[in-house]
């Protein structure tokens, strides 16, 4: 007799999801990571935007967590990259951002699949990031 758990790894649907956190604030990152690891993601973070592409690549994340301002990069211009590579057009990404809120943050031509202030609630964070995965948008 096989359990439900044993007929869902026979379908082959991953069980993890895999998240890309790229954050140059390196207590964020920890706790970001931290947090999604208890929740049965699998994580791997960034400090700055310079090898996302190769990170991208190897990871082959299902969702991506990017911050607005970086240390070598603004994080709408690496969206706008995501979006215009066949590859990565199709990841979905929540930015984040202490600078910007909702109201003031102005995003360009192409539009993230949520966004959240710093700081942000966690419970909030998961939400965003459940319902991403599902397939929406905030």
């Amino acid at each position: 007799m096989h359990s439900t758990k044993q007929s869902i790894l026979t379908k082959g649907s991953p069980i993890y999801k895999n998240i890309l956190v790229i954050e140059d604030n390196h207590a964020i990152l920890d706790v970001i990571t931290l947090i999604l690891q208890s929740e049965s993601y699998r994580v791997t973070g960034l400090n700055k935007s310079a090898d996302m592409m190769q990170h991208i690549e190897s990871f082959v994340p299902n969702l991506i967590i990017l911050d607005i301002m970086l240390p070598d990069a603004d994080g709408r211009e690496l969206l706008k990259q995501l979006r215009c590579e066949d590859k990565t057009s199709e990841i979905p990404v929540l930015m984040i951002s202490a600078r910007y809120t909702a109201e003031n943050v102005e995003h360009g031509e192409f539009k993230p699949n949520g966004f959240l202030a710093k700081p942000f609630d966690i419970d909030e964070l998961l939400d965003r990031i459940e319902g991403i995965l599902a397939g929406k948008t905030y």
